[in-house]
């Protein structure tokens, strides 16, 4: 039975692999976004300004939606279904905005409405993603998985906006026909999803109630932490999955009620939590000075450049999303070694540097060696938005590690980077619009200092005790084995 339960979930692991691969532009919408506003430009004739009004409406929406949907997440057992239905949607929509946007935003009220649906739709594709993953590998599983799931996330990115740059290259300037990318992603995402069986997620683990998935527990991991003892035949409380609805705070009917089993806090205690508000205001600011500076590069190499401007500008992406490949990577290793908050503070810092090399290069001559310099830049974006996006989701899970919020903590992190986008999106458009690019990135890169010096000063170390006990290689022991430390004490191996 174990080594049926081993091969179920290795399975499924596989698959979410490609899940994120397919995910790579849909998963918060923002990949789309930022080659939309290329393409609204350039080809639409539409103003930073306008293009500002649509990212700040996107990114409403999505402030709006993410913690409900986070909520509906934690409690519903279909989230293959909700994670699918989102894809396909936000697929169609944004077909729709290629197919009927208009010239000089002729129409804009209703790219307008497109982009408050797709925000809302587009706000339950990570907690979806991740809440499915936690069900399948369960906490002390995330670390390795959320990596994996990082990596090929940003490779698929990286191969599906290449493919649209040649193919806008080749089409320019009636360069909408590049979004036929999204269908064939959104195809690839649907029959991976088909590939995961229901039972292949334990909901209690995908909320964090329990720490260890179902079909996870004889699979070997880096993290070790003590055997529980039991009584022989001792048989776990049910855990409690249907919404409770009490949304206050604490009171005595729950002590009736832990006595039927296990229960998740409510949402009012998580907000009680000064870690997790910290770290919210951390997410809100580094997305608040970032989430422009992407598309303020592609918008400065492609205005006036013709077909070149349209691939340099999807380079942009590429070059950003194969370094955040690494960055996955690195973090999957090391920040159960030496940590989450060393590992984001480095993220964090990149973005003012990259901010200030961009505000020096916009100071030299207009030509193609500034520019490839200024496309260079991208290496710091893979960085820190590389490490941002891997170790969030491992910080927010650790914060919320057996609470039974999960989903919903993921929700209001997320919630706070949307939002952060959103302000970011109008701000950074209307500065260089109003004042010129290279005094909009000297500004952005004042305020990124704010959340990198937020984290170092107020953020504790969030890793939990139990993932900082890693074994090396030579001392491992096989899957599911047991062994006696030198205290005495019993341990295994269980990711």
């Amino acid at each position: 039975l174990a080594k049926q339960g081993s091969s179920k979930n290795e399975r499924a692991r596989g698959t979410l692999r490609w899940v994120a691969l397919f995910l790579g532009e849909l998963r918060d919408g923002l990949t789309m976004i930022n080659m939309q506003s290329a393409f609204l430009i350039i080809s639409k004739g539409y103003s930073e300004k306008q293009v500002g009004i649509l990212f700040f409406v996107f990114g409403m929406s999505q402030f709006l939606c993410q913690t409900p949907a986070g909520y509906i997440m934690d409690y519903s057992d279909n989230k293959l279904t909700l994670l699918a239905t989102a894809s396909v949607a936000t697929t169609a929509l944004t077909l729709i905005t290629a197919a009927f946007a208009t010239e000089n935003g002729g129409n804009i009220m209703l790219m307008v409405l497109i982009k408050l649906v797709q925000g809302g739709i587009t706000s339950f594709i990570p907690p979806g993603l991740n809440s499915i993953t936690q069900g399948i590998v369960g906490s002390i599983g995330m670390t390795k998985q959320v990596s994996m799931n990082e990596m090929m996330n940003h490779l698929g990115t990286a191969i599906i906006v290449l493919s649209g740059s040649l193919i806008g290259f080749w089409r320019y300037p009636e360069i909408g026909i590049l979004f036929v990318v999204s269908p064939i992603a959104c195809a690839g995402v649907i029959f991976a999803l088909s590939r995961i069986r229901p039972g292949d997620i334990d909901h209690d683990a995908a909320r964090g109630l329990v720490m260890e998935s179902s079909s996870n527990k004889s699979v070997a991991s880096k993290d070790v932490r003590p055997i529980e003892s039991a009584s022989v035949g001792e048989k776990k409380k049910p855990i409690q999955t249907n919404p409770s609805f009490i949304f206050g705070f604490a009171n005595s009917q729950q002590r009736e009620e832990e006595e039927l089993g296990t229960q998740s806090v409510t949402p009012l205690q998580i907000l009680r939590d000064p870690v997790l508000l910290t770290f919210i205001l951390v997410c809100f600011l580094f997305h608040t000075a970032n989430g422009t500076i992407l598309p303020l590069v592609m918008q400065s190499l492609a205005i006036g450049n013709g077909k070149s401007g349209i691939l340099m500008s999807g380079m942009c992406i590429i070059v950003a999303q194969l370094c955040m490949v690494a960055s996955a990577k690195i973090c999957g290793d090391f920040s159960s070694i030496y940590g989450r908050k060393t590992l984001f503070l480095i993220g964090l810092f990149t973005v003012p540097l990259r901010c200030f090399i961009l505000w020096f290069l916009l100071t030299l001559p207009a030509s193609t060696f500034s520019h490839t310099l200024m496309l260079s830049t991208q290496v710091l974006d893979g960085v820190g938005a590389g490490t941002f996006g891997t170790m969030y989701i491992l910080v927010t899970s650790d914060i919320s590690g057996g609470t039974g919020r999960f989903s919903l903590t993921l929700g209001l992190t997320t919630a706070a980077m949307s939002i952060g986008g959103t302000v970011s999106g109008y701000l950074g458009e209307a500065l260089a619009q109003d004042i010129g690019y290279r005094e909009a990135f000297l500004i952005l890169g004042l305020m990124s200092l704010a959340p990198a010096l937020l984290y170092f000063f107020c953020m504790p170390e969030t890793l939990p005790d139990t993932s900082k006990m890693v074994v090396t290689p030579n001392s491992m022991m096989s899957i599911g084995e047991e062994g006696d430390n030198e205290a005495g004490g019993k341990y295994v191996e269980l990711s």
